[in-house]
């Protein structure tokens, strides 16, 4: 198996994923059913998770609160449904040409937590939906962060995810040790909405993470960058262009904790914000 998964990572870099990684069905044994990806393939035995970067230059209209529209395009809804949507089916079609069964996912939204809402309520089965955030961690690609977003070591929080399950058994990556996230709680204290307070930590396949508690009820409010889920009106919103985390990749590049660097800096002058009474400021941060 070990020619398989050279084989894979060096597949997966010709066709364009930024990055790949693997775990063993035992990591998701306490996993429930309805977020479990074997309940959707039992015979399976490995989880591919498949990433690819939002680029940076597809935030930089929303820094600047200028241009929503293009990120919407490049950072969302083609970077999924076509960009690693294709990745995905390129990797399953190199695993069915060897003569594995595959199954590609799509990060369809799980349970909209903190805001008392499941995507499945009501909803007669099917209902699987994989948890995409545990499969991460589990795969040994990135952590969640404070920001309650997944941070990995090469583009902190710019990078979108799809998943293949596979009956091949290939060896699992170990679980990332080091922290990505500096806690400094930035992406709370900026937060105009002040929707996340206090913290809590998680634990997935022995790695602890802090945290924080967002209230996603006022996330859906927020004019910063975030968007409503376009999967399930009342799925988590897309927080990945938001406020809290665009400074989230500022501190992160100015600590030079991603290996995705750049000539210069991401955030170039105050930041624009607009609070919950639609009132527009802008806001140094140290």
């Amino acid at each position: 198996m070990c020619e398989l998964k050279k084989g894979l990572k060096e597949y997966a870099k010709s066709v364009g994923i930024d990055l790949i990684g693997f775990a063993s069905k035992d990591r998701f044994e306490n996993v429930v059913p309805e977020e479990n990806p074997f309940a959707i393939f039992p015979e399976g035995k490995t989880v591919i998770l498949l990433g690819k970067r939002i680029t940076r230059g597809a935030l930089r209209g929303i820094e600047e609160g200028t241009n929503f529209g293009d990120y919407s395009m490049f950072g969302s809804f083609w970077l999924d449904d076509n960009f690693n949507s294709l990745m995905c089916y390129e990797i399953t079609r190199y695993l069915e040409d060897r003569g594995y069964e595959a199954v590609p996912i799509f990060p369809n939204p799980t349970e909209a937590k903190g805001m008392g809402v499941s995507v499945s309520e009501g909803r007669p089965a099917p209902n699987v939906t994989p948890d995409f955030q545990y499969a991460v961690v589990a795969c040994g690609l990135g952590e969640i962060g404070y920001c309650g977003e997944i941070l990995t070591p090469e583009f902190g929080p710019r990078q979108r995810w799809q998943m293949v399950i596979t009956d091949a058994e290939i060896k699992e990556d170990p679980v990332l040790e080091n922290n990505i996230c500096t806690f400094c709680e930035k992406c709370a204290s900026i937060c105009p909405l002040g929707a996340i307070n206090g913290s809590k930590e998680i634990e997935i396949c022995s790695k602890k993470m802090k945290v924080g508690i967002i209230d996603y009820s006022l996330c859906r409010k927020c004019k910063n960058g975030a968007f409503s889920n376009r999967l399930h009106r009342n799925g988590k919103p897309d927080r990945l262009a938001a406020l809290c985390v665009r400074t989230c990749i500022q501190e992160l590049d100015s600590q030079k904790k991603v290996k995705n660097t750049f000539e210069n800096p991401f955030r170039k002058r105050d930041a624009w914000a607009i609070d919950i009474y639609d009132k527009s400021k802008y806001i140094k941060v140290d």
